[in-house]
């Protein structure tokens, strides 16, 4: 690894940003759970402090945020109702209360004083984070990361003129380590330091840095006070920090010199790698060890934000922390998608932190939950009727009560009839905005919508030199002035630009069939359920000879053993073979789709592949296993063209595929094919048809309808692989 970022080294170069109010003893201890709920004091007690800025000062000279708040009730559930941390025992510090004293004082009096050997400690920080002079060049860049509270501002001269900042660095952030009495401590660190307020349409989490910042006389001060109260020289502070982290584990959201995306999703924000984090871990049936967990995060944090986040750890030199449990808590609750926290004559108020955030459009109205006990008993159904954000509403079904704290488990999913796909409108595109906006809303459901104000899928801009700069590196960087499309943080979506001299007009009309491509991808992609489905599936990729495993994936809830930890994403080269197998460990025969899409948008169908079958062409019976392709098939499956990710989606349903497979048969006869994998132009017919399958009924809300996805008759898992 290289000299600009190491594990070693991760909290000095770790960008993040970290501030507190002043609180008193009292003010600290007075914290208590929202809901007045009693809780018994648990062995090892456990410890948190919870910190997110957004409001930073409009005369800071750096941009607010929208997400960090939210990312500490994503943690603050996540701890009290999955690791069963008592809620008088968390401290939250949000917007003007992250002062750098306030911050300082709760680390001390909260986390320092009371903790004791043995016991469990969790900092968690959301906000900006930067970068001021290292006197002591512990990296080449003679740089060292900072945590930006709320009262900490740039010179009135910078960046024409440097000086000193009250940042709280990570070499002060060693030193809190090193008091900690206690090694189960765990710092999560969601910020950058790479620069930028914008990218796309996400918000950079970095205020601007460098080597004109220094520390400030207060920093200095509050290290020297450190130094003396631990009985350590300048010297052996120096080789400690060098060594490596100095207690437990620390989790960054990115590497030191990459993006970290403060993020729209639906109708809110949040940190990317917060939410996929905490939604990873309400879901998980078992323990979660530190290397599984950020292995299983990374990939979905990526795709949410930028191809350059990517979430890092780092364990105490020596120890086995990698292996243990995150957060140092053996044992969890029962996995779950949502925990009620208010009940009242019948209507409920819950917490929808344990969604997947791409499924979040199917969880509205007409979406079911069922309430679980300790043992993943149901003890009653929630329909919920309203979603704001994370908050969710509904009304009891079939159960006379559920008490707050009860734990909610995906029972129905409400998947929309019309989809929608946005598609942002980038500044670049000057004057054609608007040409470009009625030239897209013409495509059947494609919306156009500005950046800034909520979740987009894709971005419609023009290839600018700014751009260019910004991506040098990728590869098949188009021309300066070609129109094409982006991903929400600006990554190119690969054949997706034309020529320099294109008009907007015709760009889209070009790019319509993969618009309509990526809207059949989204609309299959909300019906994922791996996580949740009560099927006994399991799907595994092979290499052509099927002496290794490239992947595998299983529906979690439905396995009968819990399942191993997934292997990280493969890399497969153009021309490779490959091959999977599907289980159906069921009892009973389920109905087998699977569905390729490539890193253009490209899908394919690879099963069913016999077109002048009936609907037994999609059965798999009972207690079977499918081999694609079999020994007896005329076809092979090689990794294709374009580079980048390819998905590979199996949709097993205990319902008939009657509609999808007409639909396929019809488009296998029209190109003249009896055999093999067809590629579909436009495959929003087939996936409506396909939906319509698996959906118990349809149901309307008002004037919208949604199909209803029931987990207990459909697995609909989703294996990936870089082409290279």
């Amino acid at each position: 690894m290289s000299r600009g970022f190491s594990r070693r080294h991760f909290l000095q170069a770790t960008g993040a940003t970290l501030a507190a109010l002043g609180w008193s003893q009292m003010d600290v201890m007075r914290q208590g759970d929202r809901y007045g709920r009693v809780w018994a004091q648990s062995t090892p007690r456990k410890l948190a402090l919870l910190v997110g800025i957004n409001d930073y000062p409009s005369d800071s000279r750096f941009a607010p945020l929208n997400g960090c708040v939210n990312d500490v009730e994503l943690q603050y559930y996540l701890l009290v109702h999955r690791f069963g941390f008592n809620p008088r025992d968390i401290v939250k510090l949000t917007d003007q209360q992250a002062t750098r004293e306030g911050m300082l004082t709760a680390f001390e009096e909260h986390l320092i004083k009371q903790a004791r050997p043995g016991d469990v400690v969790v900092f968690h920080f959301s906000g900006h984070g930067s970068r001021v002079l290292d006197p002591d060049q512990d990296f080449e860049d003679g740089l060292n990361s900072t945590l930006v509270p709320v009262d900490s501002f740039l010179p009135a001269e910078f960046p024409r003129a440097g000086g000193p900042v009250d940042d709280i660095t990570g070499h002060t952030m060693f030193l809190l380590g090193s008091a900690m009495p206690t090694e189960n401590y765990t710092v999560v660190l969601d910020s950058c330091h790479s620069g930028g307020a914008k990218r796309g349409n996400l918000t950079i989490r970095s205020r601007a840095g460098g080597s004109g910042l220094s520390m400030s006389d207060t920093e200095l001060a509050y290290q020297a006070d450190w130094l003396s109260r631990l009985n350590l020289s300048p010297e052996d502070f120096i080789q400690r920090r060098r060594q490596g982290i100095a207690k437990g584990a620390a989790i960054a959201s990115t590497r030191r010199e990459q993006y970290a995306a403060d993020a729209p999703f639906s109708d809110f924000y949040a940190g990317a790698f917060t939410f996929v984090l905490t939604q990873y871990l309400w879901q998980q049936t078992g323990e979660s060890p530190l290397t599984g967990a950020i292995a299983n995060v990374a990939r979905t944090t990526t795709e949410l934000s930028f191809s350059n986040q990517e979430p890092q750890f780092e364990t105490q030199p020596g120890s086995n922390f990698d292996r243990q449990p995150l957060y140092f808590v053996p044992k969890i609750a029962t996995p779950a998608e949502a925990v009620v926290t208010n009940i009242a004559g019948g209507e409920v108020e819950m917490w929808l932190g344990g969604v997947d955030p791409n499924s979040l459009e199917a969880f509205d109205a007409g979406a079911v939950l069922s309430g679980v006990d300790a043992r993943g008993q149901t003890r009653g159904l929630v329909q919920l009727t309203t979603r704001n954000g994370l908050t969710g509403r509904g009304r009891l079904v079939d159960a006379d009560n559920l008490p707050s704290g009860s734990l909610l488990q995906e029972q129905v999913r409400g998947i929309p009839t019309d989809v929608k796909l946005r598609i942002g409108l980038d500044e670049s595109l000057g004057a054609d905005a608007t040409r470009a906006r009625t030239a897209l809303e013409a495509i059947p459901g494609v919306e156009a919508r500005p950046l800034g104000g909520e979740e987009v899928h894709y971005i419609l801009g023009r290839m600018t030199a700014a751009y260019r700069q910004e991506l040098a590196g990728q590869p098949n960087l188009p021309v300066e002035g070609a129109i094409g499309l982006f991903s929400q943080g600006l990554d190119l979506v690969p054949n997706a630009y034309g020529n320099a001299g294109e008009s907007v007009t015709a760009a889209i009309e070009r790019l319509r069939p993969k618009l309509r491509l990526l809207l059949a991808a989204r609309t299959v992609k909300l019906a994922l359920n791996p996580g949740t489905s009560r099927l006994n599936l399991n799907v595994a990729m092979f290499d052509e000879i099927g002496n290794q495993v490239l992947g595998k994936v299983v529906a979690v809830r439905g396995a009968n053993t819990p399942p191993e930890p997934r292997p990280t994403v493969p890399q497969i080269e153009v021309g490779q073979g490959l091959r999977f197998e599907i289980q159906n460990q069921e009892d009973q025969d389920l109905y087998v789709s699977v569905l390729v899409i490539d890193a253009e948008g490209i899908m394919s169908v690879i099963f069913p592949n016999q077109w002048t079958a009936s609907i037994s062409a999609t059965l798999l019976p009972a207690r079977t296993t499918l081999q694609l392709p079999k020994s007896s098939d005329s076809f092979r499956l090689v990794a294709q063209p374009p580079i980048g990710t390819t998905e590979v989606l199996v949709v097993a349903s205990t319902n008939p595929l009657n509609n999808a497979l007409q639909g396929l048969q019809a488009i296998a006869d029209n190109v003249g094919v009896s055999r093999g994998p067809v590629g579909i132009e436009d495959p929003n017919d087939v996936i409506d048809g396909l939906l319509a399958d698996i959906s118990d009924d349809t149901r309307g809300t008002g004037t919208a309808t949604t199909r209803s996805i029931n987990v207990s008759e459909l697995a609909a898992l989703s294996i990936t692989f870089d082409t290279i």
